[in-house]
């Protein structure tokens, strides 16, 4: 019975697709891998830092301790922790995008500086609207918490409307990289403008159309356990706390997926998991596949075609993501504003649950 468990696991993990990428690569490896973007993200933030005058490291720097440091949201305010783009100076700007780049990967890069553009598109959807929200390109915000060096663990949160990232890296290694938010309005662009982003853009295109391919292909009896409720909560949860919620898993499980839906499911994941550099997101996927794979399960609610509220959850032992599209545009086409998120079931912030 033992021997037939264990092969059972061993050829769940070949169907996730990730045995033959990760199993014959040891925690060494990653560990050295992660240390590449880990170091290259403390000389990035220790460059941004020397360009930045006084007054201006006073706003852009706290002590790694500082409660700010677990703050953290994707709508509209006011006023953020940090230095804004709008008021650093070209060379600085240019700094901290390198630093947004050097977090990222280049398709998480290239979504991230398009959620910054689309800000000038809600700008011309929105002219002429009263009590509206701020909406400018430069309003986003970089804190560094603590001093980045080779030999201090160190946090670092960049966030605005629509987008919130935040780090924490020790030694050169990245130790955690959660919560990790992106969003979208318009999730298509629909109207001509003349913001410069084209009719028919579509930033977060493969984590809505993947997910609407897989519940799509489940039989019946599988989309039953997989829906878990007719209508689409309107937000994901927990939205702005400092830990994911502890919810026990729910929808279908991947072992009750045929290997098609299987690699769909894990395509989906490896979506999110690229937003950030590829040892990062490597390192993610490993730590999926070492605490078994039969555990991830797949939810979804809401309608199961585009343009009504729908709504999905992939969750397993390591990691939470969420992903919710009820509200209406800019423009006003309904279901076409999304929220999307990538959370640490152990704790978020490098910060272990129930600490």
């Amino acid at each position: 019975m033992a021997k037939t468990e264990s092969k059972k696991s061993f050829r769940m993990a070949c169907r996730l697709g990730i045995v033959a990428t990760i199993v014959c690569l040891n925690i060494g490896w990653f560990a050295f891998r992660a240390s590449v973007a880990g170091t290259s993200m403390t000389e990035t933030a220790t460059s941004f830092l020397e360009s930045l005058d006084e007054e201006q490291m006073k706003t852009a720097t706290m002590d790694y301790g500082d409660k700010q440091r677990l703050e953290w949201h994707f709508i509209p305010k006011d006023h953020r922790k940090g230095l804004q783009i709008k008021h650093m100076k070209p060379e600085q700007k240019k700094a901290a995008l390198g630093l947004v780049e050097k977090c990222l990967s280049k398709s998480g890069y290239d979504k991230a500086s398009q959620i910054m553009a689309t800000e000038g598109l809600l700008a011309a959807l929105e002219a002429g609207k009263k009590g509206g929200n701020i909406r400018d390109t430069e309003r986003y915000y970089f804190t560094v918490f603590g001093k980045p060096s080779a030999e201090s663990r160190w946090g670092l949160s960049i966030e605005g409307h629509h987008m919130s990232l935040n780090f924490v890296v020790e030694n050169n290694v990245v130790i955690s990289s959660t919560p990790a938010f992106f969003a979208a309005n318009p999730g298509v662009v629909k109207n001509e403008t003349l913001a410069g982003i084209k009719k028919g853009t579509r930033i977060l295109a493969e984590e809505e159309q993947l997910a609407f391919d897989l519940i799509g292909m489940l039989e019946d009896d599988k989309k039953k356990i997989a829906i878990i409720d007719e209508k689409a909560p309107r937000e994901i949860r927990a939205a702005g706390e400092a830990q994911p919620p502890q919810d026990e898993a729910v929808g279908l499980s991947v072992k009750g997926m045929s290997r098609d839906q299987v690699n769909i499911l894990r395509r989906l994941v490896e979506v999110y998991a690229g937003w950030l550099p590829e040892e990062v997101a490597k390192a993610k996927m490993k730590a999926i596949m070492e605490s078994n794979p039969n555990n991830v399960h797949f939810a979804w609610a809401g309608a199961v075609e585009p343009g009504i509220g729908h709504y999905y959850r992939i969750q397993g032992p390591t990691f939470l993501i969420e992903f919710v599209n009820t509200q209406p545009d800019a423009a006003g086409n309904p279901a076409n504003h999304i929220h999307c998120v990538w959370r640490d079931m152990a704790g978020d912030f490098a910060i272990p649950v129930g600490k």
